[in-house]
């Protein structure tokens, strides 16, 4: 049976709920973000974007770029609750949601084929149901796979819709960049620039002996099964988790109490990350920590409130390990947080307020250009540690 798979984008999301929300907003430029000197754009309006401003870009330099936006710092809470309303729409629609991020997920339509009129005017219902009850829009992106489904999404934005089939997915695939690849970041993307190889289609044709000569057999199969429009990945709904977590085993035993306070701090980032796309925060942080002798230890806190903030989790990791007091070479660290608070309360507090805002713009930048893409200072001096070879817990 061919798989049938739906991506729904909501498009502009932040700046959208803001527009439908404040009358004085729409048809303007619309900037959300932190809006001192050092923030960032969590996302801006289709009317900003034409003035060259982009989600993650300082703040600063969208105020040179658009002096006449609407510059405001945005409820994170109010637009989690919008998602969740969009997000029991999907619900009726497909019986498999994967959700990506507050504002997308893929719907697996396999087998519906006969209960809808088409998968167009499947999609062309779902988003007016969409506008009808939150009165925002969303591009659809209709394929075969996963992969497909979310470079279709992208196409026709804003309010787009884009089916691609088995039959035409070479002729829209070729002649887009590489960098359209999903896994091909800016790295990539250079080392196939510098073997000429600029376009999907250019791609497709190279033999896999080359590229895997110059990027790995792994990245080389990878690659050619995308650019051929191959993805076998399922719509897997999210399972809820017990815990959330990142580990890391050095190639190398690190034994300076800098170097293994960078990389608490990076693996508090990514944790912090993953909790707050999932929706979760947690009321436990766990580190773990493994000598160069393979002896474990595991050390726990319980914090009086929930969290899924980096700084939070930091600190209470950075207090587990000082408290060990280890002198020799660690080989492995970790950190995990768990007793999620599933009661769905909001905090009002200001300061809660602050924090979710601020981090919903750290988000976006992460979203944009991968979980590197923002970092605390302290990370930008590197330690000798390969943090790939980490696996999630």
């Amino acid at each position: 049976m061919e798989r049938l798979v739906m991506h729904v984008d909501m498009d502009a999301f932040f700046a959208s709920i803001e527009q439908r929300d404040h009358e004085e907003y729409r048809g303007k430029p619309l900037i959300v973000g932190g809006l001192s000197g050092r923030g960032v754009v969590s996302t801006c309006s289709y009317e900003a974007r034409r003035f060259g401003v982009h989600s993650a870009m300082p703040i600063v330099r969208a105020r040179r770029l658009c002096p006449q936006g609407i510059f405001v710092e945005g409820d994170y809470a109010h637009y989690k609750a919008v998602s969740q309303e969009i997000f029991a729409i999907f619900a009726r629609y497909a019986p498999v949601v994967e959700p990506l991020s507050i504002d997308e997920a893929f719907l697996d339509l396999t087998g519906m084929e006969l209960l809808m009129e088409s998968p167009r005017a499947y999609a062309e219902k779902l988003k007016a149901e969409i506008r009808e009850k939150t009165g925002l829009i969303a591009s659809v992106g209709i394929a075969p796979n996963k992969f497909l489904a979310k470079l279709a999404s992208d196409l026709e934005k804003p309010d787009g819709l884009v089916i691609i089939t088995e039959q035409t997915k070479q002729a829209v695939l070729d002649p887009l960049p590489v960098s359209r690849i999903w896994g091909v970041g800016q790295k990539t993307a250079a080392r196939l620039e510098d073997l000429r190889i600029r376009t999907i289609g250019q791609l497709r044709r190279t033999p896999r002996e080359r590229l895997a000569r110059d990027l790995g057999a792994h990245m080389a199969d990878h690659l050619l099964a995308l650019a051929s429009g191959i993805d076998t990945r399922p719509v897997a709904p999210r399972e809820p988790a017990k815990s959330i977590g990142k580990e890391v085993t050095f190639p190398t035993d690190i034994e300076s109490a800098e170097a293994v306070e960078r990389v608490l701090l990076a693996l508090s980032e990514k944790v912090g990350y993953r909790l707050r796309r999932t929706g979760c925060k947690g009321r436990t942080v766990q580190l773990k920590l493994r000598l160069g002798d393979f002896r474990t230890y595991t050390r726990s806190r319980t914090l009086a409130e929930a969290t899924c903030y980096d700084q939070e989790i930091y600190e209470t990791a950075l207090a587990l390990y000082r408290a060990l007091g280890v002198k020799q070479g660690i080989r492995l660290l970790g950190i995990s947080v768990s007793g999620f608070d599933t009661s769905g309360a909001i905090s009002l507090f200001h300061e809660e307020a602050r924090k979710e805002n601020l981090y919903a713009a750290i988000d976006a930048i992460k979203k944009r250009f991968g979980e590197q893409g923002i970092t605390k200072a302290q990370l930008l001096k590197r330690c000798d540690e390969d943090e790939d070879n980490g696996d999630e817990v």
